[in-house]
């Protein structure tokens, strides 16, 4: 008895040092670059760290997804032919500002049409590397060797979803834009009357006209789907995949939506079973500055540092608007650190630190940081909800308008138009954040609210990308709605069918009513 103790405890220590059922499971990555980047690298790290295999597939002309990784295994191919040019994007936010001059009501319609044309293009470019993809019997052969165990992919772009379809992987997303509109209005239902259409810029609380933008928003997206977007893929579909198959229902078919968002950001609206909510995953502790940053922040005394940054993709503000803003910052109290890539603005004061590159989330939980200068792209607006920073939003394009907006009316940020910045009006708006204390304590409630769940974001996005694999898929949890024909969906063949009954019964009501009346009628003839 004595010789068995050590042997079971042996036994029960090596149980105890066995890895889960799913570690070691084989993971094929599409991720979108730029700023989607910078969230999905933050899942692989802790998947890479719990003995997980990662392969992404990258563009060979990709920004910031390196080719070689401790964390992963890179597959080079195609995917967008100009990606290599950022100018692209600076002209469209030139566009988009254009837009901005237009009369609010307009502005919005403008705007969606300068995506709408970005999104054709770039539609038929994904189209014509999915086709290369699928038609290369080598590079098929080699994905289906691997035997991969999950599609993880940012659907933004469409290549994970068209490649985990036909290689019939379980499939998670880690999503916040879909398409041509937020996740939510691909997947749940979305009552137009209190759910705002993205681009729109509108709020849960609409009234008639407010309604009203939001159904043209809403028709336009439609047109929007059918005629951009999925259009491009019309051969594709009918050379590799069953008859009726379309973009929509290849997303619709995926186990699980990691939607980088929560209900402290966003409005509440209906949602499903499978959209998990991980606003704030990429959050963490913030850790020490470099020396030389650290000494700046500290020498900024009571009035502390504002932080500026307009993401990782861009750099389209005109001359006229960096002068305006460094001549604004000039005329502060507090230490400006600025991220900032062109020339050198020459109204630039000595309270100003320019820099190429910054540790972002570092800086904003910095007890020194004041205010957040930032373009709306949801990290940034996360990573301000957990340090509690107010934000002065300078939005450009896509979903940054309506990104911001929900910080605005939550009494966390206040909004500049990049396309009309002055100095009197940015350094007003920036006093105003930085001097009146509702700001700060509103974000603060915010990050309060943020912290206050059960499990950390990062904690439940790896949970369930591992429920999905352990169970081999999640089909348990997607709506049967996805399955019926728009009439179905609606009850408009069941309310065709009541008000044929209502009718066949005021039919033979009245036919009857006419046969009594009839008769009636004839004996008091014969009567007579």
């Amino acid at each position: 008895m004595s010789s068995a103790i050590p042997i079971l405890l042996t036994g029960l220590c090596f149980l105890s040092l066995r890895p889960a059922c799913c570690s070691g499971s084989r993971i094929l990555v599409v991720p979108v670059d730029g700023s989607h980047w910078i969230n999905m690298e933050v899942i692989l790290q802790e998947l890479h760290s719990r003995g997980h295999h990662v392969t992404v597939l990258r563009s060979a002309k990709s920004w910031y997804i390196p080719s070689t990784s401790p964390i992963y295994t890179a597959i080079n191919v195609t995917m967008l032919e100009d990606e290599s040019n950022k100018n692209f994007y600076n002209k469209i936010i030139q566009n988009v500002m254009d837009c901005r001059r237009s009369p609010s009501f307009i502005s919005s319609f403008c705007q969606r049409q300068q995506i709408s044309s970005m999104l054709g293009k770039g539609h038929e470019i994904l189209a014509r590397a999915a086709a290369t993809m699928l038609d290369d019997p080598v590079f098929m052969k080699k994905l289906q060797d691997a035997k991969f165990d999950l599609m993880l992919t940012d659907p933004a772009l469409t290549l994970g979803v068209i490649l985990g379809s036909h290689l019939k992987l379980p499939m998670v997303f880690n999503v916040r834009w879909i398409n041509n509109g937020e996740g939510h209005f691909a997947i749940a239902p979305s009552p137009i009357s209190h759910v705002p259409v993205s681009g729109s810029e509108l709020h849960d609380r609409m009234d008639f006209l407010e309604r009203t933008k939001n159904m043209l928003h809403y028709v336009y997206s439609l047109v929007e789907y059918q005629f951009f977007i999925n259009a491009p893929y019309a051969d594709l579909f009918r050379r590799h995949f069953p008859p009726g198959t379309d973009l929509l229902s290849l997303e619709r078919a995926a186990d699980i939506w990691l939607l980088r968002t929560d209900f402290v950001f966003e409005f509440p609206r209906p949602t499903m079973p499978n959209v998990v909510y991980v606003g704030g995953f990429q959050c963490k502790e913030p850790r020490p500055l470099p020396a030389e940053l650290e000494a700046f922040m500290q020498s900024s005394g009571e009035h502390g540092v504002v932080v500026m940054s307009l993401g990782t993709m861009v750099s389209a503000l005109p001359r006229d608007a960096t002068e305006a803003i460094a001549a604004a910052f000039a005329r502060l109290p507090q230490k400006v650190v600025w991220k900032f890539m062109g020339e050198k603005p020459s109204s630039l004061g000595n309270n100003t630190l320019l820099v190429n590159w910054m540790p972002q989330r570092d800086l904003l939980g910095h007890p020194k940081t004041r205010a957040f200068v930032a373009h709306g792209g949801t990290n940034g607006m996360f990573e301000a909800i957990c340090s509690g920073v107010p934000v002065l939003a300078v939005p450009l394009f896509m979903d940054q308008f309506d990104n911001v907006l929900r910080l605005k009316v939550r009494g966390a940020a206040r909004v500049v138009e990049a396309k009309s910045i002055a100095q009197e009006d940015f350094l007003e708006a920036l006093k105003d954040l930085l001097e009146t204390p509702s700001y700060r304590a509103n974000i603060r409630r915010l990050s309060q609210l943020h912290r206050d769940r059960p499990m950390s974001p990062m904690d439940t996005a790896i949970f369930w990308i591992e429920y999905v694999i352990r169970n081999k898929g999640a089909a348990h949890l997607r709506s049967a709605a996805f399955n019926l024909p728009w009439y179905s969906y609606f009850c408009l063949d069941v309310a065709v069918f009541v008000m044929a009954l209502i009718g066949g019964f005021v039919w033979a009501s009245v036919s009857v009513c006419k046969v009594f009346c009839c008769r009636k009628s004839r004996r008091k003839t014969k009567t007579q």
